[in-house]
């Protein structure tokens, strides 16, 4: 298995991609850019661009219950947001 766990498929990242030519990617937390390049040109068959990565930190969450309060914390993740050249696209929903 490499550096990319799974393609972000959400409302917001689907616009950012049909307008800006950008796509979203949730990576091991210790990838480099170049290995993410490298992987992205090697699975879907694209020249990229440019690479943005940023680390989210999990949060804190709480809720109340009959049995009393429930703590617990969100999973932690590094995102990157891929640019591809111009003519190129990736399409996620090809092989469904």
């Amino acid at each position: 298995m490499g550096v990319i766990l799974k393609p972000i498929i959400t409302e917001k990242m689907t616009e950012v991609s049909e307008k800006l030519n950008k796509f979203g990617f949730i990576v091991e937390r210790d990838a480099s850019k170049d290995q993410i390049k490298k992987e992205v040109e090697e699975l879907y068959d694209v020249n990229v661009t440019s690479i943005n990565t940023m680390v989210y930190g999990g949060k804190n969450k709480s809720r109340y219950t009959k049995s009393g309060v429930i703590s617990g914390k969100t999973k932690s993740y590094k995102k990157a947001i891929v640019s591809l050249e111009e003519d190129e696209t990736i399409d996620f929903y090809s092989n469904i």
